[in-house]
């Protein structure tokens, strides 16, 4: 079993699932130029991109809550998510990682999110990277086979296999 962890939350990946820390110079390197998601998870058959964001992390100042919670309603933190996606897929790609479909998941903690909430953010999300192309007609090449915003209720339901929790009690 491994327990990749980013702040307050962490994820279970059963034993056999390789995941890694992504946002860290040691792996990276390149933070200067690009931007990069928490973890990648490599299974059998997709690699997940795992974001994290936390704003009901115990120890967050209830300002950055309050602004983290604007960014997210507004749609602000949608062009962030997708330059997350988009440099960490280059980089994959680049480094001869990325021959399997690419899953990006966002777990937002923050319970007070309504279904709709989050549905509404996977499809912004989906344009902004975007899923499909021109037209709305599937690339050629994909370089995504889809994305999610999720809330740990959410993650756990959709993703029973690799659970999210919280590390403080």
């Amino acid at each position: 079993m491994t327990v990749l962890s980013d702040g307050d939350l962490q994820i279970t990946l059963p034993d056999g699932v390789a995941g890694r820390k992504f946002d860290d110079d040691a792996s990276h390197g390149l933070s200067h130029c690009m931007k990069r998601v928490d973890f990648i998870v490599d299974l059998i058959d997709k690699i997940l991109f795992v974001e994290f964001k936390d704003p009901d992390n115990p120890a967050a100042r209830p300002k950055d809550r309050r602004c983290f919670m604007e960014k997210f309603g507004s749609g602000t933190l949608d062009n962030e998510l997708k330059k997350k996606y988009r440099d960490s897929f280059l980089y994959e790609w680049a480094s001869g990682r990325a021959s399997k479909p690419i899953y990006y998941l966002v777990l937002i903690g923050a319970s007070a999110l309504s279904a709709a909430e989050l549905l509404a953010r996977t499809d912004a999300l989906k344009r902004q990277i975007p899923v499909v192309g021109p037209g709305n007609r599937s690339w050629v090449k994909p370089f995504i086979a889809g994305c999610a915003v999720m809330n740990i209720d959410a993650w756990n339901r959709e993703l029973p296999h690799y659970p999210v929790s919280r590390i403080s009690p």
